[in-house]
């Protein structure tokens, strides 16, 4: 769909949508950020993967990459509390493959550094990771955590420092921990790390489209009865 008819076809739609909804809608994205993303690598448990996806939205990531070699990703809604409607997941599950490369592939040509969360003896400490650069920050299953494979492709290894007898945080933990220290250095900083006018006007579409989603047909009569499509 090209601008102009995007543009036709969100104005439309606004129409159904209340205007506090809109309003909350520029809010959010003018805090909305690519400049950071997260990839999950085969976690498992309904409560970290949905944990995680509430830590994305209220921390402002957008997009969250999802690597589905031997674990399906599934959501609690309880625990999510409906953040998945307003977050980009891009999942990497093609049967009978493996779907780290691509995965990989993609961050890179998007241009990301990506870090894997994982006590290494070339780590950085969270608070010392760069933010001027897109970032990725890699976190891997419950149990085993980032795999030997993607550990070999990373560009680096990043720790959250700790001080007790337990070596590691929850999954879900550690992302928010993360993202905390993250955003809050990236909002205090120099970087440009908003969204393009184009990206927002992608997202107010995808948003007003899911908003909309009982009201099924509302877009294709509009596109019909206005000879779009």
């Amino acid at each position: 769909m090209d601008r102009e008819t995007t543009l036709k076809v969100l104005d439309y739609l606004n129409g159904y949508i209340t205007e506090n909804k809109r309003r909350k809608f520029e809010q959010v994205l003018d805090q909305r950020t690519r400049h950071i993303t997260v990839v999950l690598e085969d976690i498992y448990q309904p409560h970290n993967a949905s944990a995680v996806i509430r830590s994305l939205d209220c921390f402002g990531i957008q997009d969250l990459h999802i690597i589905e070699n031997k674990n399906r990703f599934t959501l609690n809604p309880n625990v999510s509390a409906g953040a998945s409607k307003w977050t980009t997941m891009h999942r990497y599950n093609k049967r009978d493959t493996n779907n780290t490369p691509a995965c990989v592939e993609t961050l890179k040509e998007r241009g990301y550094r990506i870090y894997a969360t994982t006590p290494h003896v070339d780590d950085v400490d969270l608070p010392d990771l760069s933010i001027e650069e897109p970032l990725a920050l890699v976190f891997g299953t419950e149990e085993t955590g980032v795999t030997q494979e993607l550990l070999e492709v990373v560009d680096g290894f990043v720790r959250i420092p700790m001080f007790g007898f337990t070596e590691s945080f929850n999954i879900s933990v550690s992302v928010a921990l993360s993202l905390y220290d993250l955003t809050t250095r990236l909002h205090r900083s120099e970087v440009d790390w908003g969204l393009s006018d184009d990206e927002k006007l992608e997202l107010r579409l995808t948003w007003a489209r899911k908003v909309l989603a009982r009201h099924k047909g509302l877009e294709q009569r509009f596109l019909e009865e206005q000879g779009l499509v």
